[in-house]
Protein backbone atom coordinates (compact mmCIF):
# COMPACT_ATOMS: atom_id res chain seq x y z
CA UNK A 1 0.00 0.00 0.00
CA UNK A 2 1.40 3.38 -0.99
CA UNK A 3 2.27 5.65 1.92
CA UNK A 4 1.06 9.11 0.75
CA UNK A 5 3.76 10.95 2.68
CA UNK A 6 6.66 8.90 1.35
CA UNK A 7 5.17 9.04 -2.12
CA UNK A 8 5.00 12.85 -2.04
CA UNK A 9 8.57 13.10 -0.74
CA UNK A 10 9.79 10.75 -3.45
CA UNK A 11 8.03 12.78 -6.16
CA UNK A 12 9.66 15.98 -4.92
CA UNK A 13 13.10 14.36 -4.78
CA UNK A 14 12.61 12.99 -8.28
CA UNK A 15 11.54 16.41 -9.61
CA UNK A 16 14.63 18.07 -8.10
CA UNK A 17 16.93 15.44 -9.61
CA UNK A 18 15.25 15.66 -13.03
CA UNK A 19 15.52 19.46 -13.12
CA UNK A 20 19.16 19.27 -12.06
CA UNK A 21 20.07 16.69 -14.69
CA UNK A 22 18.32 18.79 -17.34
CA UNK A 23 20.26 21.97 -16.59
CA UNK A 24 23.64 20.96 -15.19
CA UNK A 25 26.77 20.08 -17.18
CA UNK A 26 29.01 19.88 -14.13
CA UNK A 27 29.95 16.21 -13.67
CA UNK A 28 30.04 16.49 -9.88
CA UNK A 29 26.61 18.09 -9.75
CA UNK A 30 25.23 15.49 -12.15
CA UNK A 31 26.54 12.73 -9.92
CA UNK A 32 24.70 14.27 -6.96
CA UNK A 33 21.46 14.53 -8.95
CA UNK A 34 21.82 10.92 -10.12
CA UNK A 35 22.20 9.89 -6.49
CA UNK A 36 19.00 11.78 -5.70
CA UNK A 37 17.28 9.93 -8.53
CA UNK A 38 18.36 6.59 -7.09
CA UNK A 39 17.12 7.71 -3.67
CA UNK A 40 13.72 8.57 -5.19
CA UNK A 41 13.60 5.10 -6.76
CA UNK A 42 14.32 3.47 -3.40
CA UNK A 43 11.59 5.54 -1.73
CA UNK A 44 9.05 4.64 -4.42
CA UNK A 45 10.00 0.95 -4.25
CA UNK A 46 9.55 1.06 -0.47
CA UNK A 47 5.97 2.34 -0.85
CA UNK A 48 5.01 -0.26 -3.46
CA UNK A 49 4.19 -3.93 -3.00
CA UNK A 50 7.25 -5.93 -1.95
CA UNK A 51 9.58 -6.26 -4.90
CA UNK A 52 13.00 -6.02 -3.38
CA UNK A 53 16.02 -5.10 -5.45
CA UNK A 54 14.33 -5.98 -8.74
CA UNK A 55 11.52 -3.50 -8.08
CA UNK A 56 13.98 -0.76 -7.11
CA UNK A 57 15.99 -1.29 -10.30
CA UNK A 58 12.82 -1.26 -12.42
CA UNK A 59 11.68 2.06 -10.93
CA UNK A 60 15.18 3.50 -11.22
CA UNK A 61 15.24 2.58 -14.92
CA UNK A 62 11.91 4.35 -15.46
CA UNK A 63 13.07 7.48 -13.63
CA UNK A 64 16.35 7.55 -15.53
CA UNK A 65 14.39 7.67 -18.79
CA UNK A 66 12.69 10.93 -17.79
CA UNK A 67 14.22 14.13 -19.11
CA UNK A 68 13.41 17.81 -19.35
CA UNK A 69 11.65 19.97 -16.83
CA UNK A 70 9.09 17.83 -14.93
CA UNK A 71 5.48 18.86 -15.49
CA UNK A 72 2.13 17.30 -14.57
CA UNK A 73 0.43 14.80 -16.85
CA UNK A 74 -3.00 15.76 -18.22
CA UNK A 75 -6.03 13.48 -18.01
CA UNK A 76 -9.11 14.53 -20.04
CA UNK A 77 -12.60 13.18 -19.23
CA UNK A 78 -15.99 13.62 -20.88
CA UNK A 79 -19.37 14.03 -19.21
CA UNK A 80 -21.93 12.72 -21.70
CA UNK A 81 -25.57 12.68 -20.59
CA UNK A 82 -28.82 11.00 -21.40
CA UNK A 83 -31.11 13.00 -19.17
CA UNK A 84 -30.06 12.24 -15.59
CA UNK A 85 -27.87 9.33 -16.68
CA UNK A 86 -24.17 9.58 -17.54
CA UNK A 87 -22.07 7.57 -19.97
CA UNK A 88 -19.53 5.30 -18.25
CA UNK A 89 -17.00 2.87 -19.67
CA UNK A 90 -15.62 -0.28 -18.03
CA UNK A 91 -11.83 -0.24 -17.92
CA UNK A 92 -9.91 -3.36 -18.96
CA UNK A 93 -7.12 -2.61 -16.50
CA UNK A 94 -9.24 -3.03 -13.35
CA UNK A 95 -12.75 -4.04 -14.55
CA UNK A 96 -14.15 -0.90 -12.94
CA UNK A 97 -16.05 2.01 -14.45
CA UNK A 98 -15.19 5.64 -15.23
CA UNK A 99 -16.15 8.59 -17.37
CA UNK A 100 -14.64 8.15 -20.85
CA UNK A 101 -11.18 9.67 -21.08
CA UNK A 102 -7.44 9.22 -20.81
CA UNK A 103 -4.10 10.94 -21.29
CA UNK A 104 -4.14 14.01 -23.51
CA UNK A 105 -2.26 13.47 -26.77
CA UNK A 106 0.22 16.01 -28.10
CA UNK A 107 -1.01 17.84 -31.19
CA UNK A 108 -4.69 18.14 -30.26
CA UNK A 109 -6.58 20.56 -27.99
CA UNK A 110 -7.84 19.01 -24.74
CA UNK A 111 -11.48 19.12 -25.88
CA UNK A 112 -10.61 17.24 -29.07
CA UNK A 113 -8.85 14.61 -26.98
CA UNK A 114 -12.00 14.18 -24.89
CA UNK A 115 -14.18 13.75 -27.99
CA UNK A 116 -11.78 11.18 -29.42
CA UNK A 117 -11.69 9.21 -26.17
CA UNK A 118 -15.48 8.89 -26.18
CA UNK A 119 -15.40 7.55 -29.74
CA UNK A 120 -12.62 5.07 -28.97
CA UNK A 121 -13.88 3.89 -25.57
CA UNK A 122 -17.68 4.07 -25.91
CA UNK A 123 -18.28 4.02 -29.71
CA UNK A 124 -20.24 7.29 -29.51
CA UNK A 125 -19.84 10.49 -31.51
CA UNK A 126 -19.98 13.62 -29.35
CA UNK A 127 -19.10 17.30 -29.45
CA UNK A 128 -17.48 19.15 -26.55
CA UNK A 129 -19.43 22.20 -25.39
CA UNK A 130 -17.60 23.58 -22.35
CA UNK A 131 -15.03 22.95 -19.64
CA UNK A 132 -16.63 21.92 -16.34
CA UNK A 133 -13.68 21.42 -14.00
CA UNK A 134 -9.92 21.27 -13.60
CA UNK A 135 -8.82 19.15 -10.64
CA UNK A 136 -5.53 18.07 -9.13
CA UNK A 137 -5.89 14.29 -8.92
CA UNK A 138 -4.01 14.15 -5.62
CA UNK A 139 -6.75 16.24 -3.95
CA UNK A 140 -9.72 14.26 -5.22
CA UNK A 141 -8.95 10.74 -6.46
CA UNK A 142 -7.68 7.80 -4.40
CA UNK A 143 -5.41 5.92 -4.37
CA UNK A 144 -2.20 8.03 -4.44
CA UNK A 145 -0.35 8.11 -7.76
CA UNK A 146 3.34 8.31 -8.56
CA UNK A 147 2.49 10.91 -11.21
CA UNK A 148 1.27 14.45 -10.66
CA UNK A 149 -1.93 14.61 -12.72
CA UNK A 150 -4.29 17.42 -13.68
CA UNK A 151 -7.78 16.24 -14.65
CA UNK A 152 -9.86 18.23 -17.16
CA UNK A 153 -13.59 17.46 -17.41
CA UNK A 154 -15.63 18.55 -20.45
CA UNK A 155 -19.37 18.63 -20.99
CA UNK A 156 -20.08 16.78 -24.25
CA UNK A 157 -23.25 16.44 -26.32
CA UNK A 158 -24.20 13.10 -27.87
CA UNK A 159 -24.44 13.34 -31.67
CA UNK A 160 -24.74 9.71 -32.72
CA UNK A 161 -24.20 6.15 -31.59
CA UNK A 162 -25.15 3.74 -28.84
CA UNK A 163 -22.73 2.92 -25.99
CA UNK A 164 -20.57 -0.08 -26.86
CA UNK A 165 -17.14 -1.33 -25.81
CA UNK A 166 -14.06 -0.20 -27.71
CA UNK A 167 -10.59 -1.76 -28.08
CA UNK A 168 -9.50 -0.53 -24.62
CA UNK A 169 -12.77 -1.12 -22.74
CA UNK A 170 -14.93 -4.04 -21.66
CA UNK A 171 -18.32 -2.34 -21.77
CA UNK A 172 -20.10 1.02 -21.90
CA UNK A 173 -23.51 2.18 -20.74
CA UNK A 174 -25.76 4.78 -19.13
CA UNK A 175 -26.01 5.05 -15.33
CA UNK A 176 -27.86 7.29 -12.90
CA UNK A 177 -26.33 8.59 -9.68
CA UNK A 178 -28.30 6.07 -7.65
CA UNK A 179 -27.14 3.10 -9.72
CA UNK A 180 -23.44 3.71 -10.24
CA UNK A 181 -21.34 0.55 -10.74
CA UNK A 182 -18.01 0.03 -8.94
CA UNK A 183 -15.88 2.99 -10.01
CA UNK A 184 -12.22 3.19 -10.96
CA UNK A 185 -11.68 5.92 -8.39
CA UNK A 186 -8.27 6.98 -9.69
CA UNK A 187 -10.13 8.04 -12.84
CA UNK A 188 -13.61 9.02 -11.61
CA UNK A 189 -15.33 9.27 -8.24
CA UNK A 190 -19.04 9.42 -7.43
CA UNK A 191 -18.53 12.87 -5.90
CA UNK A 192 -17.00 14.11 -9.14
CA UNK A 193 -19.90 12.78 -11.22
CA UNK A 194 -22.41 14.45 -8.88
CA UNK A 195 -20.54 17.76 -8.99
CA UNK A 196 -20.13 17.66 -12.77
CA UNK A 197 -23.86 17.07 -13.24
CA UNK A 198 -24.57 20.07 -11.03
CA UNK A 199 -22.17 22.27 -12.99
CA UNK A 200 -23.63 21.03 -16.25
CA UNK A 201 -27.13 21.96 -15.02
CA UNK A 202 -25.92 25.45 -14.10
CA UNK A 203 -24.10 26.90 -17.13
CA UNK A 204 -23.96 30.29 -15.42
CA UNK A 205 -21.35 28.89 -13.00
CA UNK A 206 -17.65 29.02 -13.86
CA UNK A 207 -15.61 25.80 -14.08
CA UNK A 208 -14.41 24.29 -10.80
CA UNK A 209 -10.70 24.84 -10.19
CA UNK A 210 -8.43 23.81 -7.32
Amino acid sequence: MLDPRVLEWAKQVQAISQIGLSHSDNPYDRERYENLQRLAAEMLAATADPGGEAERLRIEEVLAGLSGYPTPKVDVRALVRDGDRVLLIQERVDNRWALPGGWADIGSPPSVNAVREVAEEASCKVTASRLLAVYDRALHNPPPSVNTIYKLFFSCELVDGEPAAGPETLDAGWFGLGELPPLSTGRTTAAQIERLLYLDDHPELPPDVD
